[in-house]
């Protein structure tokens, strides 16, 4: 349906979900992520949330409705890390994502429809690819605007899809209650239950010059907006929930677990060349070269090569990792997950390559150059290393 083509993706419980890849001993337990005595809760999973656990409680209330929760503390680096690869994973497929929080992006996908498949199927094609990279779930709200898409996703959740066309958006929006409604909180959501709006459809079929008088012009207009499901359905695309791109970055799961050097050094090139192709497309260069990998067991590691100058050449990014990923000697390690990113970046223009005696006019990055604007013309198959082939 092309005419939903907002996406609003939203990982289930993502905190807890992330801590628990390092505890598969603890899935199907209650757990809790969070600081222990007085913290409170940061991220409950599903079966703790069934005790009526929630985030921000206290944990002496958390203990109280359930004395066998299991309470991790809280591993920021990892989550800042998984974040950035599921962000990475959403820009693969459409530049134009609206970062929301760490766990939470919007996707406008209008641009990706010929090349992936209707919005359904970059959801799914989405879903599968974090739980494959990942090791954690996501749901996903499909629709024309934005609040609709995040109330699907919340409908979807935990690991589903739900797609919200025109023609279903009132008969999904006006049964619900007023406080469901995205951006709607308590405050809001009381005050119109003491004018007697209690569900979406009351305030949409309330004259929009009455509900102005009653809750102010602004949010009237907003509110009338919502209950319709017309609100904005063009993004703000962000790098981040906060801040500009520093790095960019592309993992991929193996069909199967393999020690074989020769196929994870080929996936090192294919993946140095998607993120060289992209930074040069948006016109930046990074000197620090980073490998992740990830063990059968999902145990993950990364390690980091600075450069003596920022590149943006696919050849040197793959030089670097593959450098990086013999020096950690896993000749019988099987893995589950490899990736590559480049941090640190600046604007390409900005960089002065230092020029070497007996150096070709013309080299790997003019090369890379070639390769782009046929691969644009012609579509990512049209140019590959014969390697890949």
């Amino acid at each position: 349906m092309t005419d939903t083509p907002i996406l609003h993706v939203d990982m289930d419980a993502f905190y807890a979900s992330v801590a628990l890849r390092e505890r598969p001993d603890l899935v199907g337990e209650p757990v809790v992520v969070g600081g222990s005595g007085r913290g409170v809760v940061l991220a409950a999973n599903y079966v703790a949330r069934r005790y009526g656990i929630r985030s921000a409680l206290p944990m002496t209330r958390v203990r109280r409705l359930c004395p066998h929760v299991t309470v991790l503390e809280p591993d920021y680096d990892t989550f800042t890390s998984v974040s950035a690869s599921v962000m990475e994973t959403f820009r693969e497929v459409t530049p134009v994502v609206e970062a929301m929080s760490l766990d939470e992006a919007f996707l406008d996908v209008r641009g990706s429809l010929r090349r992936l498949g209707q919005p359904a199927e970059i959801a799914e094609r989405l879903r599968s690819t974090i739980h494959d990279e990942q090791g954690i779930t996501c749901s996903v709200g499909v629709a024309a605007s934005v609040s609709v898409a995040k109330l699907a996703s919340r409908r979807a959740k935990p690991d589903g899809v739900i797609v919200v066309p025109p023609a279903r958006v009132t008969s999904f929006l006006h049964p619900l209650d007023v406080g469901e409604l995205y951006g709607v909180g308590e405050k809001t959501q009381a005050l119109l239950h003491r004018f007697g709006l209690l569900t979406v459809g009351d305030v949409a079929h309330t004259p929009l010059d009455t509900l102005q008088r009653a809750v102010g012009v602004h949010l009237g207009r907003h509110l009338h907006d919502l209950a319709w499901g017309t609100d904005r359905a063009e993004l703000n695309p962000t790098s981040g929930p906060h801040e500009p791109e520093r790095s960019m970055g592309a993992d991929e799961t193996f069909g199967r677990d393999t020690d074989d050097r020769d196929v994870i050094v080929r996936e090192l090139l294919r993946l140095s060349a998607r993120v060289g192709g992209r930074m040069r497309a948006a016109g930046v260069a990074g000197r620090t070269v980073t490998l992740k990998v990830r063990f059968a067991d999902f145990t993950t590691i990364t390690r980091s090569r600075t450069l003596p100058e920022a590149t943006d050449v696919t050849v040197e990014i793959h030089r670097a990792v593959t450098r990086l990923y013999d020096a950690l000697g896993l000749q019988r390690a099987r893995l589950r997950l490899v990736g590559v990113r480049v941090e640190g970046l600046v604007a390409r223009a900005s960089v002065q390559r230092q020029l070497v005696l007996g150096e070709p006019e013309h080299g790997w990055a003019e090369a890379d150059r070639a390769v782009d604007l046929a691969t644009r013309r012609f579509g990512s198959a049209a140019v590959r290393p014969a390697s890949l082939v």
